[in-house]
C-alpha cells in the first residue's frame, strides 16, 4: 500500500520540498543573497546585472546541495571566482563563506518569523510507513534541519537525522554524492538495496541512484518530472499521498 518494492524496509526522506514546505523559503533566500551580490559585482566590474533565476538557477546549481557547494556552483556558472574565505567571514562578504553565511542568516530569520509547515500528504505517508514497520530517516544538507522539523511538529517521525552538522563531523560529501543517504541507512542498520530515497532535488535523486538504493522516489513540486526521471528516479509523484 506504500507503493514500494516488497524488499524495502527503510525510507530515507529529504526534508526541504519533500517533508517541509521550506524549499520555497530557501529559493527566496538564495535569490535575495545572490541578487544583492550580483548587483554589486556588476557595478564593480562594469558588466550587465543578470539576476539569479529562482527556477533554472536554483534547480541546476543549488537545490539539494550543501550551502558552500551551492554557492560555489552558481558562481562558477557565471564565471565568477571568489576566495573561499573562512566560516567566520561576515555575512555578505565577497567570499564563498561570506555569501553562504548571508544565505543562512536569511533562512534563520524567516524560520523564526514565519515558522514552517509540513506537507500533509507527506506526514500521512511517513505515519503509514512507520505503522507498517518501516524504518525512517531524514537526510538534509540544511544546517537548520532540526529547527525546521521541530517548527513543523514532525521531528518525532524520524528515528535518524543526517544533516549538515552530521555530514561535517563525519566528513561526508554532499549530494549528488550518496554519502549522507548511505550514512542514514548505516545508522538504521539497513543495506542500501533495502532502502528507498525520497527526493525533490535533481542532485538528491542522482545521489539515490549513485548509492544503488533499492528504489528512488522523485517528488515533483515544480514541474520537473522529466528531469527527475533522467537523474534516476524510479517513479515521480507530485505528493507522497499518491503512493498510499
Amino acid at each position: 500500500m506504500l507503493g514500494l518494492p516488497d524488499a524495502v524496509t527503510a525510507c530515507l526522506f529529504d526534508m526541504d520540498g519533500v517533508i517541509t514546505q521550506t524549499a520555497k523559503v530557501h529559493d527566496a533566500a538564495w535569490k535575495e543573497m545572490f541578487d544583492d551580490f550580483l548587483r554589486a559585482w556588476s557595478a564593480q566590474h562594469d558588466v550587465p546585472f543578470v539576476p539569479f533565476d529562482p527556477v533554472r538557477d536554483y534547480d541546476e546549481y543549488v537545490d539539494g546541495k550543501p550551502r558552500l557547494e551551492g554557492t560555489a556552483s552558481f558562481l562558477q556558472s557565471r564565471g565568477i571566482s571568489l576566495p573561499a574565505g573562512a566560516e567566520s567571514d561576515p555575512a555578505g562578504a565577497q567570499t564563498v563563506w561570506g555569501l553562504s553565511n548571508k544565505k543562512n542568516d536569511l533562512i534563520v530569520q524567516v524560520l523564526a518569523r514565519d515558522g514552517v509547515e509540513a506537507y500533509a500528504g507527506s506526514v500521512r505517508y511517513v505515519e503509514a510507513a512507520r505503522a507498517a514497520g518501516l524504518r525512517t530517516a531524514i537526510v538534509s544538507s540544511s544546517a537548520n534541519t532540526q529547527a525546521a522539523l521541530k517548527a513543523a511538529g514532525v521531528e518525532s517521525l524520524f528515528e535518524v537525522r543526517v544533516d549538515h552538522q552530521v555530514a561535517e563531523a563525519a566528513r561526508l560529501r554532499g549530494k549528488p554524492a550518496p554519502d549522507t543517504f548511505l550514512e542514514a541507512a548505516r545508522l538504521l542498520g539497513v543495506p542500501a538495496a533495502r532502502a528507498t530515497v525520497f527526493e525533490d532535488a535533481l542532485a538528491g535523486v542522482a545521489a539515490g541512484r549513485a548509492g544503488k538504493f533499492g528504489y528512488v522516489v522523485g517528488v515533483d513540486r515544480v514541474g520537473q518530472a522529466g528531469q527527475l526521471r533522467a537523474h534516476g528516479a524510479d517513479v515521480v509523484v507530485q505528493d507522497l499521498a499518491e503512493l498510499l
